[in-house]
Formats: structure tokens, sequence, C-alpha cells
């Protein structure tokens, strides 16, 4: 059996799987300790040791925010504040005999989806994009997720946005990394917003897209724009790495109206203006992220089952 955990400010959320089927066997779900890290790293235990009793237990795979820096190996990044600085990934290794891996979300989403989702049928690559509160994205490269050296590998949220032009755009913008024009502030859910309230008014993204669906022609327009952004940033990627699907999650994702534009567009932005690169949504949904993570050791040691 594989067990696997998505941790975030709010909750930890565990999952058994059956390692022949990746079949779902039981959900557990606590809430995030709120100060302490040795009650963090208590409840996490907790939820494996739980799982745990079903069987023997092959790897844990771990969600997370933040990462592992490769010369310390402790935590850094993370929006859990007391995480950063702790070391782990060392402390569940110590305590659990198995092979245990932590990667971030959109690493998770992406080792998901080229399982057992929208990415399944794929041979050896894919790029999946989280265009949400922010953008995140995972790459899948021959069978395996690229981390890269500084666990940058897919952080496709704070490259420039590629073709800016104030024209088109906007005024340009500073992220809260320090950066100028981040893809994030512009593709991003939040960005989405921020851009159309720049244009005319503060609304929801959700309103936006209604309005658009009754015929609001502002709305279409930004909808229009916004996915000639999001190709770009496709279009830059397929420049590089090349994937053979791109799957998208997070709540933008959901708006089933922006797929035919972007892939539409996407072929404007690449260096052969005949790509075939297929743009889909997520298929496992909210489960994504937990599922991708019990499967982590399997894609980045290799572990067969």
């Amino acid at each position: 059996m594989l067990i696997g955990l998505d941790i975030g400010g709010t909750k930890i959320e565990g999952v058994l799987l059956k390692s022949s089927t990746l079949d779902l066997i039981e959900k557990i779900r606590v809430e995030t300790p709120k100060t302490h890290y040795q009650d963090f790293l208590a409840a996490v235990e907790g939820v494996i040791d739980s799982l745990s009793q079903q069987g023997e237990v092959l790897s844990i795979g771990i969600g997370c925010c933040g990462s592992v820096d490769s010369e310390t190996s402790l935590m850094k990044g993370a929006n859990i504040q007391y995480l950063n600085g702790e070391a782990f990934l060392s402390d569940l290794e110590k305590r659990y005999p198995v092979p245990v891996e932590i990667s971030n979300d959109a690493n998770c989403l992406a080792i998901s989806e080229f399982k057992t989702g929208a990415a399944r049928a794929a041979n050896d690559s894919c790029a999946a994009i989280i265009i949400g509160t922010g953008c995140g994205g995972g790459i899948i490269a021959n069978g395996g997720i690229i981390e890269g050296r500084n666990g940058l590998g897919g952080e496709i949220g704070h490259n420039p946005l590629p073709h800016f032009s104030e024209e088109k755009d906007g005024q340009p913008v500073q992220c809260y990394c320090g950066s100028m024009n981040c893809i994030e502030s512009f593709v991003s859910g939040t960005g989405f917003e921020r851009t159309y309230a720049l244009k005319h008014s503060p609304l929801k993204a959700v309103e936006i897209f209604k309005n658009a669906e009754q015929g609001d022609e502002a709305a279409r327009a930004h909808i229009e724009h916004y996915c000639d952004q999001l190709a770009r940033v496709m279009g830059s990627i397929v420049n590089v790495i090349d994937p053979e699907v791109f799957v998208l999650g997070g709540g933008l994702s959901n708006q089933d109206v922006i797929y035919p534009i972007v892939q539409e567009k996407l072929a404007q932005y690449t260096f052969t203006k005949s790509v075939n690169t297929r743009v889909v949504k997520a298929e496992n949904g909210d489960s994504s992220g937990v599922i991708g993570a019990a499967m982590l050791p399997l894609i980045k040691q290799k572990i067969k089952i």
C-alpha cells in the first residue's frame, strides 16, 4: 500500500492507496496545527500511523508547501512559517523505514494526472499548470518529475510574462517575489481579477465568466485576452520542453470556455506553427494533489509495485 499526504495551512489530508491498482482504500483529514513544529510533526505522524494500521506500507509521499534545501536538508519557502528551518523530511525518514519523498502541490498534480488522469495517454511527458490563487507548474519529462538543482523546476509563475507590452497587458507590475511582470500576476485567478479591475470594476472571476456567457462584450474581450496570455506562457514552454500535453488545474481550469481559445492561440507563440500539443482539464480534481503525493516515490525513486 502507498500513503500520500497533502499538507496545507488549514488541513493535513492523508490517503491510503492500493499499490497494485492505485485504488483509494482510506482517507483521513485533520487540522494543521497553528503554531509549533513539534505539534505539526505529531499530527503528520498521527495520520501516517492511522493509515498504516491497514497493512504493509511500501512508501510515503508528501505534497507540501516549500521545499527541502539540497545543502542543509532543511525546509525552506514554506508558508507554514514554523516549518522553515526544520528537518521535516529527515525526521520522517528516521521514524519510518520506507522511502519518503516530499514535493510541492503542482508537482503532485502533474504526477497524478500523468499516472491516472488527463495525461495518462502520454508516453513520457506532460506539463501541469495551476491557475488558481497563484500560478505554479509541474513538469514530467522522460517519465520523471523535474525538480531541479534548487527545487525550482516548474516554477513558471515567476518567469516574466512572454511578449509583455503595456499596450496589450497594462502597466508593469511588481510581484511579491520582487520581480517584474511575473506570469502569476496575470494568468492566476488573482491576476485575472486584478487586470479586469484595472480596465473596468472589481469582480470575482466567476462573475466575469458568467457575464461573458450572458453576452457582456467587456467580459468576453477580457477572457479572450487572458487566453492569449496563457497561450504565450504555454508557447514558451513548448519551445523549451515540448510536452505532449498541458493539464490545467486550479479554480480557473474549471471554466470550459478557455480551452478551445487557448488551443487555437497556442501555435501563434511556438517556433513551429503546426503544433498539436493538447490542452486539457485535470481529471482528478481536488484529489489530484494527495493522489500525486502517494505516487511521488514511484516516480522519484522508481519503486516497483
